[in-house]
């Protein structure tokens, strides 16, 4: 039978037929010898077991669109990372390490921010990011403000959420998917940080042809593997300055006749943008170095 695995837990995976029954699975030994691991959304081909009533074994992964590692999710159509203006305060360096990983995914990318109920700065953060090509969104889980644009937003599509912890993922899944009734946290008073209230990716449906990971939350984020002279590529407001870069290999940090610099200082790219990017840079050189 076919089948899609909407969630993985210590070795089981659980497969929906697409209709309405849920198999525990396991996979077969061939997967083990290959290093293959079956997915949170991999669509898979998928037996019942004689000598366990309602257990099944994945016999086979179909072909994928794409695979992410963080989160670690198959056949995604789009990311929606959310951030909250406070509680917790906003973290720049995060949302451009989550971006990051997005990118080199080519994964298309909406930023949600959550909470705007509490109030806090959230037009800086649509101008920088908005400025830096990608949609922005806000809306309140609590009070049902903007919560029929995100709809729109994600009607139709496979879409990853994806955020620090405590930002409110599973607060607004209970939102749009009321019979997920998912656990949520709330934020330590003490460290001002969020609960990870999920442990594992899970797919939901939220309405016909739409259906939302929900993914572990972070609160802190490793650079994907790049060599540093990749950095530049997945920087998207980078790129047309960046054609006019005196050195062909500019790396936008310390050459002379950098545009992008140029276009910093006026003002057309976001200085937190730039701090991000010399940092993730640094870190990517430290690595080939050892």
């Amino acid at each position: 039978m076919q089948g899609k695995i909407i969630k993985g837990i210590g070795g089981f995976y659980y497969v929906h037929d697409g209709k309405d029954t849920v198999t525990e699975c396991k996979a077969k030994g061939a997967f083990r010898n290959q290093s293959v691991k079956p997915l949170v959304g991999d669509n898979v081909l998928f037996s019942l077991l004689e000598e366990e009533e309602g257990k099944g074994r994945i016999d086979a992964l179909l072909p994928r669109k794409n695979a992410l590692l963080r989160p670690a999710v198959a056949n995604a159509d789009q990311a929606m990372i959310l951030v909250t203006a406070k509680a917790p305060a906003f973290h720049p360096g995060l949302l451009d390490r989550f971006l990051l990983w997005m990118e080199t995914q080519a994964l298309p990318t909406v930023i949600g921010i959550g909470k705007c109920d509490l109030g806090g700065d959230t037009g800086t953060i649509r101008k920088v990011y908005e400025g830096a090509g990608y949609p922005v969104c806000s809306f309140s889980a609590q009070t049902g403000e903007g919560l029929e644009a995100v709809r729109a937003i994600l009607r139709g599509k496979t879409t990853v959420l994806a955020g620090a912890s405590g930002v409110g993922k599973s607060t607004l899944l209970n939102a749009l998917v009321p019979d997920a009734a998912m656990e949520t946290g709330e934020l330590s008073r003490k460290l001002k940080r969020g609960r990870h209230t999920t442990r594992h990716s899970e797919l939901f449906c939220a309405e016909e042809n739409t259906y939302l990971f929900d993914t572990p939350g972070f609160t802190s984020l490793i650079a994907p593997e790049l060599e540093a002279a990749q950095l530049k590529d997945y920087f998207p407001e980078f790129d047309l300055p960046g054609e006019s870069c005196s050195f062909r290999d500019c790396l936008h940090d310390k050459e002379p006749g950098c545009c992008v610099k140029a276009a910093l200082e006026e003002g057309r790219i976001a200085e937190s943008r730039y701090e991000s990017y010399c940092r993730i840079l640094d870190e990517l050189r430290s690595r080939q170095r050892y």
